[in-house]
């Protein structure tokens, strides 16, 4: 099954527990302005927002990270991961807030002055050097403090000083006897490595890796994987490590950082994230799964699709509308006629088998019940036509709660009964008589938007961001020219960038007056 091979991934010798990335998400609420930090943080960002051209690409991010983790920023491209990496390292300034690195504020320290090194995707290896000098460029320039005739001076590294340190690196790679060999003869995950053993013979305190192993084929990526795990384990420094690969980070990692929009979503250990996502689009992005909204009952009870379940979810107001979440190896088929022993319908859903494609170790089916079609994984094989019920335990559930509602924007009254935001004018109905050019709260509903193939056919243009099937309908993120999100409901499927407009029902817009709560939230 998918869920167990993922898990068996993760690395073995993993330093922190769950307890542990419980704590790594309190010292994000508890981040102070003043970058006091505890002993055992190195890296911690405060509150920082970087826009590029009018786009927020970070949104008032804030991170501590703790010496020796392996930590991965995991986000779809665009996110903003690599932009807070680039922050890290000194590559980027940002517009807002602060970096802290051992507890010194390094947010306008240029890179060469940072106790960090950052290992790029492509390498950026020197061609016309070897191994060994490649590996040695950055120590020929360092300098050391030498006393002499009582005064400090700033000396070169002796020729005996750089060969030892550049072969202790060769060896932390697996690449002794390589030193001679020209760079361009290597293979690609031999290159990879003189770029580690170049970034981690200048001994920093944090090792930064950008998407490092994007560049590898499948067998030489994992082969990557399971050294720079290893190295890791070996060195005791810090990895801050980049990738959009789902089953990468939750294999490598001690701790996730999950990331989309600028915004983080969710940090915790791999199985953590995994079992138990914060939202819709954690559950979405990591793994496959199963999704749907519900209604909360009570504590431990949820209505799904008409039907009441039991799940081990509790903390959630009174029919409180929600997300749930089933992986696909946590569903169980039953032929339809099997019962139990009282003689009761085995399993909650009466379903038809769609399709089943043999995955190796399980097969994966799609079942189709009256109003969602299941992604299910199962050591037996059903086939397709076939009648069949499909069972959840409480445990196979996890219910999250809806990253919103409903769309709010702050907007200006253009004229009567019409309404601006993001920089379009749309008309809506309403009894009540406002002022024109007053600022106004205006409530859009999932269901009130459309979604155009041309973006000239709508009043707005925007860029499908994200888009989360729900059973008889998807959910879909866009974000508009003016850096502001919609989330519709549709029955259409979308793809992510796909270029649309929108329209919204001017029934179904709401415009009120602004209160000072809306314009704080805002």
């Amino acid at each position: 099954m998918k869920k167990i091979k993922i898990l068996e991934n993760i690395k073995k010798k993993n330093k922190i527990n769950e307890n542990n990335a419980s704590s790594v998400v309190t010292e994000i609420d508890a981040v102070k302005e003043t970058g006091t930090q505890n002993k055992n943080k190195i890296i911690e960002v405060q509150g920082i927002t970087k826009i590029f051209d009018n786009v927020t690409v970070l949104d008032k991010l804030s991170l501590s990270i703790k010496k020796g983790q392996f930590v991965t920023l995991l986000g779809p491209s665009g996110c903003g991961k690599t932009t807070l990496l680039r922050i890290i390292a000194g590559f980027e300034t940002p517009t807002e807030g602060k970096v802290f690195i051992s507890g010194k504020d390094m947010t306008n320290v240029p890179p060469f002055k940072r106790p960090v090194n950052t290992v790029f995707q492509k390498y950026a290896l020197f061609p016309h050097l070897n191994v060994f000098n490649n590996i040695a460029y950055g120590l020929k320039l360092q300098r050391k403090d030498v006393e002499k005739d009582g005064k400090i001076k700033k000396v070169r590294l002796s020729k005996t000083e750089i060969k030892e340190k550049v072969e202790t690196a060769l060896k932390l790679v697996n690449l002794e006897g390589y030193g001679f060999r020209d760079v361009t003869s290597l293979s690609g995950g031999q290159q990879q490595r003189v770029a580690i053993a170049r970034a981690l013979v200048l001994q920093p305190d944090v090792l930064l890796l950008d998407e490092p192993l994007g560049a590898l084929d499948l067998k030489m990526r994992k082969e990557m994987q399971t050294e720079l795990i290893s190295m890791h384990n070996r060195i005791g420094i810090t990895f801050i490590y980049v990738t959009h690969d789902q089953e990468e980070a939750l294999t490598m990692s001690d701790v996730v950082v999950v990331i989309n929009d600028g915004v983080i979503q969710q940090i915790g250990a791999p199985k953590k994230i995994y079992d138990e996502p914060a939202n819709a689009f954690v559950a979405n992005f990591i793994g496959e799964s199963n999704l749907l909204s519900g209604t909360m009952l009570k504590d431990y009870t949820v209505e799904v699709m008409g039907s009441v379940i039991k799940c081990m979810d509790k903390g959630f107001k009174k029919n409180e509308k929600v997300d749930m979440v089933v992986r696909p190896e946590d569903i169980k088929v039953y032929l339809a006629d099997a019962v139990d022993k009282e003689g009761n319908p085995k399993g909650q859903f009466d379903a038809e088998v769609v399709s089943t494609v043999f995955k190796g170790t399980f097969y994966q089916m799609e079942i189709q019940t009256q109003n969602y079609e299941w992604t299910v994984q199962s050591t037996k094989e059903y086939i397709p036509g076939q009648k069949v019920r499909i069972g959840i335990e409480p445990e196979g559930i996890h219910i999250m709660k809806k990253l919103r509602y409903e769309n709010s924007f702050i907007g200006t009254i253009v004229s009567e009964n019409v309404v601006r935001i993001c920089d379009g004018d749309f008309e809506f109905e309403s009894s009540e008589t406002f002022e024109r050019d007053e600022e106004v709260k205006v409530v859009v509903p999932f269901d009130a938007v459309e979604l155009t193939d041309d973006e000239n056919d709508g009043v707005i243009g925007a860029n499908v961001t994200q888009s989360i099937y729900k059973g008889n309908y998807y959910q879909v993120q866009v974000y508009t020219d003016t850096d502001e999100d919609f989330y519709i409901d549709t029955k259409d499927e979308w793809d992510n960038d796909d270029r649309v407009g929108i329209k919204i029902d001017k029934t179904k817009i709401k415009v009120e007056k602004i209160t000072k709560e809306d314009k704080e939230e805002e």
